[in-house]
């Protein structure tokens, strides 16, 4: 189920149609910039799943339970497993309020995807502590790469569906 843009000229605010094909769920014109493998990709996102967004979250959840206070383990646990979930939700619906035509859990499954960057860093931080006793620096140096590499994955993927008027909203 795809649900189209906003219909804005009604009086009440309602999507302007749902459609039961991922057909009309498109990329924008921005798809006439790709090249053909970007739009094997693209036609490849359409087949969306959620366990592989699910074990990348629980992972990167636990693995920054591990390292936490034993008292507050599970709260770091919650906290990363709410963060990842409820902030693709926030990103999915302000697409598809932007006038995206995007389907909801295509989008999670990409965002989620896009954690990967954060749980490969988690895991070598992880692992060169175990090792070697590292300084605060490149663990910061880790991180940051990982949330550039999250950004920029996450943004030109949703950037593909929003029209590129509304893209810095």
């Amino acid at each position: 189920v795809v649900m189209m843009p906003l219909d804005r000229s009604a009086t009440s605010i309602a999507y302007a149609a749902v459609s039961q094909s991922l057909d009309d769920a498109q990329p924008t014109e921005a798809c006439e910039e790709l090249s053909e493998n970007d739009r094997k990709v693209i036609q490849q996102l359409k087949d969306w799943d959620l366990w592989g967004p699910l074990v990348l979250c629980l992972s990167l959840a636990v693995i920054l339970s591990f390292r936490a206070p034993t008292d507050q383990a599970a709260l770091v646990f919650a906290a990363v497993f709410c963060a990842v979930w409820v902030g693709g939700t926030v990103v999915t619906v302000n697409a598809q309020l932007l006038g995206g035509t995007i389907s909801f859990f295509q989008s999670l499954c990409v965002l989620g995807y896009c954690v990967f960057p954060l749980t490969l860093a988690a895991i070598a931080i992880g692992c060169m502590k175990l090792i070697i006793n590292t300084w605060m620096w490149i663990d910061f140096i880790l991180v940051a790469v990982g949330f550039v590499w999250a950004t920029r994955s996450s943004s030109v993927f949703i950037s593909l569906y929003v029209r590129r008027d509304r893209r810095f909203l």
